[in-house]
């Protein structure tokens, strides 16, 4: 009796130990090899990604949809970095809450008009840039005074609470220009419809995004003439070992055009076209 126990316990530990160990090795592929669930992002792995919630042509969440450049590049990496669509996970990514986001690991990239700053370098880190953007200006689609920052003197400007770029161009191109500060652009782009302010600035990208929203489509335009150079780059931990990997993915993007496809989609019936002196630009070298 004590024999035929044992011998049970002894295959039932047998068949234990082969289940354990099938669960714990890598499937196959069809050539045999073993697959690595962390290289391909398989094995319902996510990663997470910061953008803008608030940016239409950038960054812009509406539903359970996120549109945008920002986003078609963080789509295109993630894919190079063996992460399909649906194991994305989408986190907002506020401008005064990105290093934080970062430094606290609650993101793993953040693709959202992150300029690359030294200062932000002592904190988090950066891939790419992977695109150049400069300070412009917003018009309505027939104005043909204003040109430049210097055309500014006397008239109304808008910009964002908080936001330096309107105090830049006072400073340093028209004095007397008049300062407008809304809550956020959208609401800088009414001011601009309704004749309240004769120009809106910011970041050309954004305002071809704006530019580019169906309720202002043909009623307003980007000046095209950059006064400034921002360079978004992927902000990433500074612990990450994915620098190289995303610099490769950004050069893939613009080497097989998709980089110029989400520029047009992304800015279509705005006439905007980005900085040739700038764009597309060459990824940094990884610290």
């Amino acid at each position: 009796m004590r024999a035929r126990t044992r011998t049970g316990g002894l295959l039932a530990l047998t068949a234990a130990t082969a289940l354990i160990l099938g669960a714990c090795s890598g499937g196959t592929d069809d050539s045999g090899g073993e697959t690595d669930a962390a290289t391909t992002g398989g094995g319902g792995e996510k990663i997470t990604i910061g953008i803008k919630f608030d940016q239409p042509g950038l960054g812009f969440k509406e539903g359970d949809t996120y549109t945008g450049f920002d986003t078609d590049v963080a789509r295109y990496v993630a894919e190079k970095l063996g992460y399909s669509e649906d194991q994305i996970e989408w986190k907002e990514a506020p401008s005064a809450q990105r290093e934080t986001l970062l430094s606290t690991d609650q993101v793993d990239m953040i693709f959202a008009t992150y300029s690359i700053t030294d200062k932000r370098k002592e904190t988090v880190a950066f891939a790419g840039p992977y695109f150049v953007a400069g300070q412009d200006l917003l018009v309505a689609e027939d104005n043909t005074d204003i040109k430049g920052p210097e055309d500014l003197e006397g008239k109304n400007l808008c910009s964002v609470t908080g936001s330096t770029s309107a105090q830049r161009i006072k400073d340093e191109y028209a004095a007397g220009v008049q300062l407008l500060e809304q809550p956020g652009y959208a609401e800088c782009v009414t001011a601009l419809l309704s004749g309240q302010v004769d120009a809106v600035t910011t970041d050309d990208i954004i305002l071809a995004g704006l530019a580019a929203q169906p309720a202002n489509k043909g009623k307003v335009k980007v000046v095209g003439a950059p006064f400034s150079t921002e360079r978004y780059g992927v902000g990433i931990p500074q612990s990450s070992d994915k620098c190289e990997d995303i610099n490769a993915a950004i050069t893939e993007m613009i080497e097989d055009g998709s980089w110029e496809e989400a520029i047009t989609t992304n800015t279509e019936g705005t006439g905007y076209t980005p900085n040739a002196s700038e764009n597309p630009p060459t990824p940094d070298a990884c610290a």
